[in-house]
């Protein structure tokens, strides 16, 4: 029994710390930060005369339904356009998407005939790029018109490579739920990201909105799932760092309902753990320590371990009840019943098409983590290719 209840209490370590405790740490050791050396100053946007080149990439792949919206957004950025340069790379393109882009004459257009995936797209597009810095962002978002100055001010500092923006997540309508559980999710994820900017760096990149310093680009396998992640925590590898600001973001609709959630959330988790291998490097404490703290804690865990530690507590706890290991497994059986009938109960509701704010936060935290091991099935089934099918949005 004592091994039974060693194991038990490991998977609830590995499940709060993923989900809470870290977050709770982090903010801990990013006040002792602040005591110790104060606040970081917000640096100075440099004049206008000086503003560095900056080439806005958009990778797209049949897109002509939202051409002219985002062509409208993009052209309302608040940011010399001598020195904004409007790059769309297409890829694998079939519909309109090149002739709707034809009737902006300051866009650059990249096309490669064959589909080959987003990876192969920013390859590609990033070949073509001559400015010092590379602003990228997906076609089906809005991006407020202060992004690239405020993405500049973070490359003031010269130990950044990257700049992570804050993606923002709409429902298009009243109790849309999967948008409303993915928003929910990415304040956050947002939180968490600032926080390990302070303390050290942001653990990741969000394709939504982020930035590089052009020389700094690698090459990807044209299989990267997440091709943002990979890009950006290389730079972390190198050295850098992955600066996080709010006051650069894109708002994109959620998806549809939670079928189509369902797609992105496998295809991350797939990319999750693909990454994970690539950079497992990155968690040797010997190497960067603070990284490898970061990296494991935020993202490690959630997308490798801890979801099946999170199943294994079931069947722990019932042989611990069974047992009678005694009332503590007994109060936390009841809370795993409680829990689970929440968000079974969501999913009824869900079905009538109801919704309780209070039941959708077990509903979608357990849908989140069953989506990771369906992501294990999608890692193996696409190996070859980086290319996905597109979650429908909202």
């Amino acid at each position: 029994m004592t091994a039974l209840k060693i194991i038990f209490w490991i998977c609830v370590f590995l499940v709060f710390y993923t989900y809470i405790g870290y977050g709770m740490l982090l903010w801990v050791l990013v006040q002792i930060k602040r005591f110790v050396r104060g606040k970081a100053a917000q640096r100075d946007l440099p004049a206008d005369d000086v503003l560095p080149h900056v080439t806005f990439m958009i990778c797209a792949y049949n897109e002509q339904d939202i051409v002219d919206m985002k062509m409208e957004n993009t052209l309302q950025l608040d940011y010399p356009h001598d020195k904004l340069h409007i790059m769309w790379v297409t890829d694998g393109s079939t519909d309109q998407t090149n002739e709707r882009l034809a009737q902006y004459p300051e866009v650059e257009v990249v096309f490669t005939p064959e589909r080959k995936g987003k990876t192969a797209a920013l390859n590609h597009g990033i070949s073509q790029v001559h400015s010092e810095i590379t602003v990228m962002t997906d076609a089906n978002t809005i991006v407020n018109p202060e992004a690239i100055r405020e993405i500049v001010r973070c490359f003031q500092d010269p130990r950044v490579a990257c700049v992570a923006g804050e993606k923002r997540v709409m429902a298009r309508n009243d109790g849309q739920s999967a948008a409303e559980g993915e928003g929910l999710y990415w304040k956050y994820e947002s939180a968490l990201k600032r926080m390990d900017s302070e303390l050290y760096s942001a653990m990741g990149a969000a394709g939504e909105l982020n930035a590089i310093r052009t020389k700094f680009y690698q090459p990807m396998p044209e299989t990267a799932l997440l091709d943002d992640f990979v890009m950006s925590m290389r730079m972390v590898d190198q050295g850098y760092k992955i600066a996080y600001t709010s006051d650069a973001y894109a708002m994109e609709y959620g998806s549809a309902d939670l079928t189509e959630e369902s797609k992105r959330k496998r295809r991350i988790a797939a990319g999750g753990l693909q990454s994970i291998w690539w950079l497992r490097q990155m968690m040797n404490p010997f190497r960067r320590p603070i990284v490898a703290f970061q990296f494991v804690s935020h993202r490690v865990l959630r997308w490798s371990i801890t979801p099946i530690a999170l199943i294994a507590l079931i069947p722990l706890n019932v042989a611990l009840v069974f047992l009678k290991a005694g009332t503590v497994y007994n109060f936390i059986w009841l809370l795993q019943i409680l829990f689970y009938l929440a968000a079974f109960a969501s999913w009824l509701l869900e079905k009538q098409g109801r919704k309780s704010r209070l039941l959708y936060v077990p509903y979608y935290f357990l849908f989140m983590n069953l989506n990771v091991f369906r992501g294990m099935k999608y890692l193996s089934t696409h190996k070859t290719s980086g290319a996905w099918e597109k979650a429908k949005r909202g």
